[in-house]
């Protein structure tokens, strides 16, 4: 992934604990830099893994100089600037994590590319101490940033900012348990109304294709085949940190009718954006559930149990609350 651009500024607290003080760089991080680019993966690599908040630029932070959409949108016209903006953000930053004097750290900022698309990505990072081997071949002790922890951190599709979708979630930020009131000092601090809940999103995308799987009455395979394509797509746009987009998900749970599932949504009515954020944990806990004994075979989707159905290990019964249509009709039907 190309860096177009990167500098380092230092959050520290002052000597009296009072605030958080800003060390700047004087000037861009050279650009032909392979320790950087390393760096960069590393961070992009942790950060697509952890929960995250999603939202877009509100309008009065876009048409204000001083705040950092403003501020971004003058760097992309020309394309210079990035050293004395991202001080000023910076300080803009410290002044607002002023009660969160432990967050101190390293503040990254990397305007990289990736295909045809631009995106800046923002992450504090800590530094930790290790051993490493001098010259005379003696272990010495060594400092390196821990590139597994992060503190806070965002994400700006610049490419989407910059087409003007008006349903894009093209700002994602750090939203960890434990960390909310940074998480929201940051929301913040970017100018960001957070929009999609993503464990919601995810839910509700994962209920329309059970719906859509039972509607269909696909057999088990067909079915174990759909929810793997469903649940790969999902890992790999988590694993690239991208939204899911109904378009390509659709075409690849069923091939053959590349918009049914599509269609099934919106008449359906389920809500759902036409991009969502996948939620790493929701997504773990969708597994199908599967079983065949004495001629009776049994599918189901793990978020049902608890739900619609329930399994009582003290009588070894399952206990299936709403019986699907087509298998209702059967079993009226029985003489």
């Amino acid at each position: 992934m190309p860096l177009l651009q990167s500098i380092v500024h230092r959050l520290e607290p002052s000597l009296d604990g009072a605030r958080l003080d800003v060390v700047s760089a004087n000037e861009v991080h050279p650009q032909d830099s392979d320790a950087m680019e390393a760096l960069v993966t590393a961070l992009n690599d942790t950060y697509n893994t952890k929960p995250k908040g999603w939202g877009r630029f509100s309008a009065d932070s876009e048409g204000a100089d001083t705040t950092f959409a403003g501020g971004l949108g003058r760097y992309l016209a020309d394309g210079s600037g990035f050293a004395t903006l991202t001080r000023r953000l910076t300080e803009q930053l410290a002044r607002a994590l002023a009660e969160h004097l432990s967050v101190a750290g390293y503040l990254l900022f990397a305007h990289q590319r990736q295909g045809d698309t631009d995106t800046l990505l923002v992450a504090l990072v800590h530094q930790r101490e290790g051993i490493g081997i001098n010259a005379e071949h003696h272990a010495i002790p060594a400092v390196q940033l821990n590139t597994r922890q992060l503190t806070l951190a965002a994400r700006i599709n610049l490419t989407q900012w910059q087409q003007g979708d008006a349903q894009s979630q093209y700002v994602s930020f750090l939203k960890e348990r434990g960390g909310q009131k940074v998480a929201e000092v940051v929301a913040q601090w970017l100018g960001v109304g957070e929009g999609l809940d993503a464990p919601q999103e995810t839910r509700t995308l994962l209920k329309a294709f059970s719906d859509y799987v039972e509607k269909e009455a696909f057999d088990e395979e067909a079915s174990r085949e759909k929810t793997d394509a469903l649940v790969d797509y999902a890992t790999d746009q988590l694993r690239r940190g991208e939204t899911m987009t109904l378009d390509e998900l659709s075409a690849l749970v069923d091939e053959r009718q590349p918009k049914a599932f599509y269609e099934h949504i919106r008449h359906a009515d389920y809500g759902l954006a036409e991009e969502i954020p996948p939620d790493k944990r929701t997504l773990n806990q969708f597994r199908r559930f599967t079983g065949r004994a004495g001629g009776v075979s049994i599918s189901f989707d793990s978020h049902l149990l608890g739900n619609s159905i329930e399994y009582d290990e003290a009588t070894d019964r399952l206990i299936i609350k709403q019986v699907p249509k087509q298998l209702k009709e059967q079993l009226k039907g029985h003489d």
